[in-house]
């Protein structure tokens, strides 16, 4: 996971990947995709804009005294797994909205530099002055074995990034 993105050798997912027959929203180079009952495939062409709602976000402190008290619940025998925070993902086709609910990809929640580095680089997929495709070519470089620290994922963000600011 980085940033709002999860990234796997052949494809991007806003969000997390969804659990069978759920909704999930696919990045590829030419068209982003929704899964679930009403499947949709659209040309980044026809794509007018792109909205991500609902991020859980929350400072570095707040993340870790929250993975605390988890680990604390555990140990005590009383957490309870819950799912994970939804994100409201929104595409406009044109004066067309259509929204469509994922599951978050972030444990406890994303650091507001990931999520403003994310939306960022999202406009851009919507502008064509970038691809999903830097992010599936970094995976198939890098092959991350674990989780990224939030730092870490901050500064991938912000390679992707960087390079595009001139564009805007």
């Amino acid at each position: 996971m980085i940033g709002l993105f999860w990234i796997e050798e052949t494809r991007v997912c806003l969000g997390a990947p969804p659990a069978d027959g759920c909704t999930g929203v696919f990045l590829s180079p030419t068209e982003l995709s929704i899964t679930g009952p009403e499947p949709r495939v659209l040309p980044w062409t026809d794509v007018t804009d792109l909205q991500v709602l609902d991020i859980p976000v929350r400072s570095t402190p707040a993340r870790w005294a929250i993975r605390a008290a988890t680990v604390a619940a555990a140990a005590l025998d009383v957490w309870q797994p819950s799912d994970p925070p939804a994100l409201t993902v929104v595409v406009y086709v044109g004066a067309d909205r259509i929204e469509a609910s994922v599951p978050s990809a972030a444990a406890t929640a994303y650091t507001q530099r990931e999520v403003d580095l994310s939306l960022a680089l999202l406009s851009h997929f919507v502008r064509g002055t970038a691809s999903p495709a830097t992010l599936t070519g970094w995976w198939t470089e890098n092959r991350p074995t674990e989780t990224l620290h939030s730092r870490e994922r901050e500064a991938v963000l912000e390679g992707w990034v960087g390079p595009l600011l001139g564009q805007s």
